[in-house]
């Protein structure tokens, strides 16, 4: 069973051990970012949930709540023992089926309403993550849902969000980002964008809106699909969209043709300051609601590995998988995009070759996928007894069975993320890319042989194991 609301799911992580209270006084400035970033890289990395926060009294802070592959695994309701393929092909199956959200008469955000010139964005217990950020950005773990003039889909995307002012929200939309390509049609029409942003929803609803999809598809019917029941909706106070029913914020505003900010910087999941300010287009908020004793959900950006690495690795190794299998190409076995490479720069894949080309045909495919064509810039492929989640028998790939000569191929002029510290500054529409071919040659007759234990052997040892080590 999907989870009913965002509480749910924080006490099921609290049930599991992958949640922590923080009852002692934390300040927004600095500390709360801090204190979970020092938790993220001690010990286990919990989950943290803020109670008190300084000058906040009854409103909370959750973060980290998917900085794991074990949190991950409880955000979509599986097993946490599971691992990345299993949540990719879980994906793939229940989400052949999308379900559209449904309208609801209920919603649980209209407790409190602020409207007006009442309207106070800094009212909200917001975080300065970072000493060099350009502000305290509201919008990390949040949905923008807006609609696309032309076609009526619903979009839902989390682009950073930072405070400009009491009523405005600067939004980085990267150029190609859905909410971007959506703007501009009502920019050219010289009317304004109606938008709701979300905090604190189901957390599929969260994984879904980080992903990256076909532009004629909505997140809402992906989600959906993998709840296994429709996404409870309910219409604005303000604008005309469909906002979840359970949220535990909301935001009502529009973009503004051709108002622009000044935006940043934010220490980005690269692990270091993203793109430095520069104009973005501005949300102007018209009001605010939110839940009695709300709890703001924010995402530890920064050196891997944070949500956004996770969530990256889980929404694009699904999505590639996906693409791949509605592609019909036999025998790829297993697939993976790390979060220590921000879910998104690095692909491995496994394959059981069956004809001559097989491996770069596979390599070249994954590059042709929605989430593979922006910012991916490797793909490995391995054959099908290498495990693409174990990076020791990756290296072990890598070093007894590459030949860069016959193994390498470098594509020009892929689509890249302005983020990528490797391109200059000013020429980030372009990357290159490579795939790196460790396979074994099709072509070769006598392939070397894997050492490996005998099997039978094996399972007498492994029954009688614990004999073997008691004194």
């Amino acid at each position: 069973m999907p989870y009913k609301d965002f509480r749910e799911f924080v006490e099921t992580l609290e049930a599991k051990g992958q949640l922590k209270r923080v009852k002692k006084e934390v300040d927004w400035n600095l500390e709360l970012s801090h204190v979970a970033k020092i938790n993220e890289t001690r010990g286990r990395g919990e989950g943290l949930l803020f109670e008190n926060v300084k000058d906040y009294p009854g409103k909370r802070v959750a973060i980290n709540l998917v900085n794991t592959r074990e949190k991950a695994a409880l955000a979509l309701g599986l097993d946490p023992t599971s691992r990345y393929l299993d949540m990719a092909q879980h994906w793939a199956a229940v989400t052949k089926e999308k379900i559209p959200p449904e309208w609801v008469d209920w919603c649980l955000w209209k407790e409190n309403t602020i409207t007006g010139d009442d309207v106070d964005l800094y009212n909200l217990p917001t975080p300065l993550f970072n000493l060099k950020d350009g502000g305290r950005y509201l919008g990390t773990a949040h949905q923008l849902i807006n609609k696309n003039m032309k076609t009526g889909r619903i979009n839902l995307g989390t682009y950073r969000g930072m405070i400009l002012g009491k009523n405005r929200l600067g939004q980085n939309l990267q150029i190609g980002k859905d909410a971007e390509v959506d703007l501009r049609d009502y920019t050219k029409a010289n009317i304004p964008m109606p938008v709701a942003l979300t905090i604190g929803v189901d957390p599929v609803l969260f994984i879904c809106s980080a992903g990256v999809f076909p532009p004629d598809m909505s997140e809402y019917d992906i989600a959906g699909g993998l709840r296994g029941e429709p996404v409870p909706v309910t219409r604005g106070e303000l604008v005309d969209l469909p906002i979840p029913a359970t949220a535990e914020i909301v935001l009502e505003g529009e973009f503004l043709p051709e108002d622009r900010e000044w935006e940043g910087p934010f220490g980005e999941y690269t692990g270091l300051y993203g793109q430095q300010a520069h104009p973005q287009p501005v949300m102007t908020v018209k009001a605010i609601h939110y839940r009695n004793n709300p709890i703001l959900w924010a995402s530890l950006a920064g050196m891997p590995v944070t949500d956004t690495h996770v969530l990256q690795t889980l929404a694009r190794t699904s999505g590639i998988w996906n693409e791949l299998q509605k592609m019909g190409i036999p025998g790829i076995k297993a697939m993976y995009l790390p979060p220590m490479a921000g879910g998104r720069m690095i692909a491995v894949v496994s394959i059981d070759q069956q004809y001559p080309g097989h491996s770069m045909q596979v390599g070249l495919a994954i590059f042709t996928t929605t989430p593979g064509n922006y910012g991916l810039k490797m793909v490995i492929v391995v054959d099908s007894d290498i495990d693409p989640e174990n990076w020791d028998q990756v290296l072990y790939a890598l070093g007894f069975r590459y030949q860069p000569d016959r193994g390498t191929q470098i594509v020009q002029r892929g689509r890249a993320t302005p983020l990528d510290p490797s391109i200059p500054k000013g020429e980030r529409l372009f990357t290159s890319r490579i795939i790196i071919d460790t396979c074994y040659p099709w072509e070769w007759k006598e392939k070397p042989v894997t050492v490996v234990l005998d099997e039978e052997t094996r399972n007498k040892v492994e029954a009688h194991w614990d004999e073997y080590l008691t004194p």
